[in-house]
């Protein structure tokens, strides 16, 4: 799992800048920078509480009851698992008896992933590439499941080619499962502390796509620990849920269903209470809000 900006507890939420064509990288360098800031982060994570990997959290803890609900029963499937970080969610995957692989851009990240899963004995494969030479990195293989979110679009400058890429991928009669953050749950922000009169959440980003990519620029990840070592600049692509499901549908795939839930596995905002499954949203008081959607597709 992967998160967007710092905004998580005991992180001061970082600044997010649009980035237009007069000065600014080109597309290539900033999924190179992109690159270079998650090796910087992967050390971090690896050794957080946020993350539990010393066994204080279980790999199903990233998931909600409905996604096992959706993906139904995975034993002996082959299970793809995209920008899949550490791998947290690829070894729920293998836990219920399915051969699962993750692939990553990050090359430290695939270290960490290999080593997590050596670690614990958990049969795995990790495979280092971009999402976009996945079908190159992984040849002719192809899976009964891809599963990709939860931090991970937003890093997708091209989410056509994404698409094409997962269906290309996908066995006929195979599932596409997403789930990642809403983009309203993206396009707000907390209020900073010293602003006590204005309500604590406010529309500060983008819905919607089209006026380019957000760079950030923060010494911080989204977890506890040290600060980065280097490459701390990042740049992430705002999709709406309507692009995404219209790059799914035009790549050939059907959609079943898309649900929208109001919450999440950990606590974005200082608010949330925990909502009796382990994840967290909003009090009572406060709207109901959408924190996450949940797309799942099949290739005919």
């Amino acid at each position: 799992m992967t998160t967007e900006q710092s905004e998580s507890p005991g992180q001061a939420p970082s600044k997010p800048s649009a980035a237009t064509a007069s000065g600014l990288p080109d597309t290539a360098e900033m999924v190179r920078a992109n690159e270079a800031n998650w090796d910087a982060r992967t050390p971090v994570h690896a050794a957080s509480a946020f993350y539990g990997l010393d066994g204080s959290r279980r790999p199903d803890d990233w998931f909600a009851p409905f996604e096992w609900d959706d993906l139904g029963e995975l034993a002996d499937r082959d299970v793809l698992h995209l920008q899949c970080h550490l791998g947290t969610e690829t070894a729920a995957f293998a836990d219920r008896g399915a051969r699962a692989v993750g692939l990553d851009f990050s090359a430290e990240a695939v270290a960490q992933a290999r080593r997590i899963a050596e670690r614990t004995g958990r049969e795995l494969e990790f495979v280092r590439s971009d999402v976009y030479r996945a079908r190159e990195a992984l040849g002719d293989r192809r899976f009964d499941v891809i599963y990709t979110g939860k931090g991970a679009v937003c890093y997708l400058p091209d989410l056509a080619a994404w698409a094409r890429t997962v269906a290309g991928l996908l066995r006929p009669g195979g599932t596409f499962y997403l789930v990642e953050f809403h983009p309203l749950l993206n396009a707000l922000g907390p209020t900073p502390p010293a602003d006590p009169d204005t309500p604590p959440l406010l529309l500060r980003h983008d819905y919607l796509a089209g006026r380019g990519a957000l760079r950030s620029d923060t010494p911080t990840t989204y977890t506890d620990g040290p600060p980065l070592a280097g490459a701390t600049t990042s740049y992430e692509w705002r999709h709406g849920i309507g692009e995404v499901v219209n790059a799914v549908v035009g790549a050939g795939l059907a959609v079943r269903t898309l649900r929208e839930v109001a919450s999440l596995p950990w606590p974005r905002f200082a608010s949330m209470v925990p909502d009796g499954h382990g994840w967290w949203r909003l009090p009572d008081a406060e709207p109901i809000l959408p924190m996450l959607y949940a797309l799942k597709a099949v290739k005919p």
